[in-house]
């Protein structure tokens, strides 16, 4: 990698929330640069110190990578600076904890297997509905006697069930739970749990966008009703090619620090870019091709020299290809790129037109998609 090494310097945002990363890209695309000063964030520029993964797609398979210390110190993080490993898809993510304590369990990426499909996750915001302590009252183990499980000790409790807004209702089955004590792995589940329920087939992309952004508007709402002052910014990988980012940001009460989700886009020309977090640059003109194009996603820039977008709030991007998609209608564009999902497990849709027929998806979405 040619790059230009400059003595350090330390930027302290102190942001007091979790960081996510994304990579997104038109060909396998080498991420070290950009998760260089991503990982200093992990206890060094800023105090997420409390644990950092890290979630790439091989093929259909995911490389993923975990540690409960602090990014910034991380022999494994080191170990991923060093070595060329190139994807097209890649969520990553600095823990600060608020709910569960600092060990392995409870640090992101989450994984799932739903349709055949490996599906990722990370979080930055704060979701009370899907805090353990709001929806079950205790983050005890439960307990063994059965009067004490619903009476005394309701840590036993499901979690939350969503899906009204896609037309699905609950019917106590949970085929996705946490493993640790997070909100966040919490609404990862309920996610799946209500996409479960709502396709027999395998939906396609613009299908799914659209639940997947009435189930963000659901979440918010019933977050809201719940007292909640609702910070809703994740990162989703379903597969080898697609990430949707999501945005609800704001700040936590007594704070001044804004949390929310940015990303830009790289393509030709390529020039020099900078990191924000330690004085590093590199001149991609010197280490890209013509058909190159990166998206990278990330709770604040990572450089200072470079154009970044903030997403609007309650705004559901889908990222393929290295560009964003903001619409069901622009999610064809991925249909036709063959980047939709890909599975062996259910059958998938005859057509876009018939799922959006089957899934009563309003026609004004799609005018001008070409379909």
């Amino acid at each position: 990698m040619h790059a230009t090494i400059r003595p350090a310097k330390a930027s302290f945002t102190k942001l007091q929330m979790c960081q996510l990363m994304g990579i997104n890209a038109a060909a396998l695309t080498d991420f070290r640069f950009s998760f260089r000063g991503f990982a200093r964030r992990g206890g060094d520029t800023d105090i997420h110190s409390h644990g950092w993964g890290m979630a790439f797609y091989d093929g259909r398979g995911i490389r993923a990578f975990h540690d409960p210390d602090p990014a910034a110190e991380s022999l494994l993080a080191e170990f991923l600076q060093a070595h060329p490993i190139k994807t097209f898809n890649m969520v990553a993510h600095i823990r600060y904890a608020t709910r569960g304590e600092v060990k392995l369990e409870n640090v992101h990426p989450f994984q799932r297997e739903m349709w055949g499909i490996s599906w990722c996750f990370a979080h930055n915001g704060d979701v009370s509905y899907f805090d353990r302590a709001f929806y079950a009252g205790s983050q005890a183990d439960c307990p063994s006697l059965p009067p004490k499980i619903n009476q005394m000790n309701k840590s036993c409790a499901k979690i939350p069930w969503i899906g009204k807004s896609i037309g699905v209702s609950d019917t106590g089955e949970r085929s996705y739970n946490p493993v640790g004590k997070t909100d966040s792995e919490a609404l990862f589940c309920a996610m799946l749990n209500a996409l479960r329920a709502r396709f027999d087939t395998l939906p396609t992309l613009p299908v799914l966008y659209a639940a997947i952004a009435a189930l963000c508007d659901e979440i918010v709402s019933r977050d809201t009703a719940a007292g909640g002052n609702t910070i809703l910014n994740f990162l989703l990988g379903c597969g080898p090619h697609i990430q949707f980012a999501y945005s609800w940001p704001g700040a936590r009460e007594g704070s001044t620090v804004w949390n929310g989700l940015h990303y830009l886009v790289r393509e030709p020309p390529f020039g020099t870019a900078h990191l924000s977090d330690c004085d590093y640059s590199i001149n991609f003109a010197t280490v890209t091709k013509e058909d190159d194009r990166v998206a990278v996603i990330a709770t604040s820039p990572l450089t200072d020299d470079e154009t970044w977008v903030e997403i609007t709030r309650g705004q559901l991007i889908l990222f393929d290809d290295g560009l964003p998609h903001k619409a069901p209608d622009e999610c064809v564009e991925a249909e036709h790129r063959k980047h939709g999902l890909e599975s062996d497990a259910i059958p998938a849709a005859l057509s876009l037109e018939v799922d959006m027929r089957q899934y009563e998806m309003r026609t004004e979405f799609f005018l001008g998609a070409d379909i």
